[in-house]
């Protein structure tokens, strides 16, 4: 028993470090070519402000290039090297003005950490800008005098944050690629939710459909990331010299995220109300039949929306576009209660609320949501409005739901 037990561990830990290893590699490769950004940018800064400015050992331009560009995400370039580069010169003028006061020692340099922090928040809200105030202050009073002069560091720290950003403005890169590929894993994702959801109510398997609910919920980091992505991603096209044209792209991919937004936000509902009424009412057998179909066939049109968004040419990707919105039109035609074999409100609830989402995916095809609805088949019967109830003495009578 003992033997099973650490040969299970003995598994367990090496598939976690498998894991770990894969991801970290995973990393590496999305982060070599950001890598290779810092290191010139940090390089670069410092020879300028050492050969060229006479600087001596100028480690601030080194810095400020780094901090400036960083493994940004969800953040504006811009933004942070005007914090780092304002935050260090406010920071030493802070420390040399205070030093003046106090001079030097542990508790001035405690004193100086306290209001230049404080002046830091009160000015500005970026952690980055009141950590550098916060740091040069401190090392004005703890380290000896510079012998370029009290703002050598300040113009060091300008310097690194140029040096950044003629990086990114001459050789940046392609700002379009990380929200691409996460979108991609998007609608694969997206995809596999409602695939999930066709099969739970074709084998009728509520677990099936709790699963799904869950794949769904799943999503949500996801969506978060790719917004973040998008926030950098248009700082980058704002700045690069190079990549101007890419602005556009990363826009659509905004637009297309709010879409994507909506839809899962209403397969997650859906998703729900599935798990629920297999839990609770038998369809009839052409219902379920026809659900899973129209169901399978939202997956497949979120499949070649995928497809339209890997398309190297705007061509491709109208095309793409295109087909998903003949494939999404012909399954809008079919959403009919009475046509699908619906004949309970549950099931009427179910053919509404897919009504719904498939007009949400016709408008990431490129439709406006006005014409995306009047692609919908009409439905001219009533829906079930009530239903048999019973009071508490058993008495059954008709209510309205």
């Amino acid at each position: 028993m003992a033997g099973n037990t650490l040969t299970q561990r003995a598994r367990s830990a090496r598939k976690e470090l498998t894991s770990r290893v894969r991801l970290g590699m995973s990393r590496v490769r999305a982060g070599f070519f950001q890598s290779v950004q810092i290191t010139a940018a940090a390089v670069g800064a410092y020879f300028i402000a050492e050969a060229l400015l006479g600087h001596h050992q100028p480690l601030f331009a080194a810095t400020a290039a780094i901090v400036s560009l960083g493994y940004v995400r969800g953040g504006n370039h811009m933004r942070r090297i005007l914090e780092v580069a304002i935050g260090c010169t406010l920071g030493i003028a802070v420390g040399d003005g205070l030093m003046y006061f106090l001079g030097r020692g542990p508790l001035q340099a405690i004193a100086v950490l306290l209001v230049s922090l404080l002046l830091a928040r009160f000015l500005d809200n970026g952690t980055i800008f009141s950590t550098q105030m916060g740091l040069q202050a401190v090392l004005v009073v703890l380290l000896p005098p510079a012998i370029d002069g009290p703002f050598a560091r300040s113009f060091d720290a300008v310097i690194g944050g140029l040096c950044a950003l003629l990086i990114i403005a001459l050789v940046p890169q392609d700002p379009r690629r990380q929200p691409k590929d996460e979108m991609i894993q998007l609608t694969r994702e997206f995809s596999r939710v409602l695939r999930e959801a066709s099969e739970a109510i074709g084998h009728y398997d509520a677990s099936r459909a709790w699963h799904a609910l869950a794949r769904a919920r799943k999503t949500q980091p996801l969506l978060d990331a790719i917004e973040s992505s998008l926030t950098t991603s248009k700082s980058l096209a704002r700045v690069a010299l190079t990549r101007r044209q890419a602005l556009d792209d990363v826009r659509a991919y905004e637009r297309a995220l709010r879409g994507f937004d909506y839809s899962i936000r209403n397969a997650r509902v859906l998703v729900r109300r599935i798990a629920n009424v297999i839990t609770t009412v038998h369809l009839r057998d052409e219902a379920i039949h026809s659900l899973h179909d129209v169901l399978l066939e939202l997956s497949e049109a979120v499949d070649v929306l995928g497809l339209s968004l890997q398309a190297q040419s705007a061509d491709a990707r109208d095309a793409m576009r295109r087909r998903a919105r003949i494939d999404l039109s012909s399954t809008a035609s079919k959403l009919d209660p009475q046509a699908m074999g619906v004949r309970t409100y549950q099931g009427e609830a179910l053919v509404m609320m897919i009504r719904s989402l498939t007009v949400d995916l016709l408008v990431l095809t490129g439709m406006e949501n006005q014409a995306a609805s009047k692609v919908l088949v009409t439905i001219h019967q009533e829906l079930t409005e009530a239903m048999d109830v019973v009071d508490p003495d058993d008495t059954p009578h008709r209510k309205n739901s």
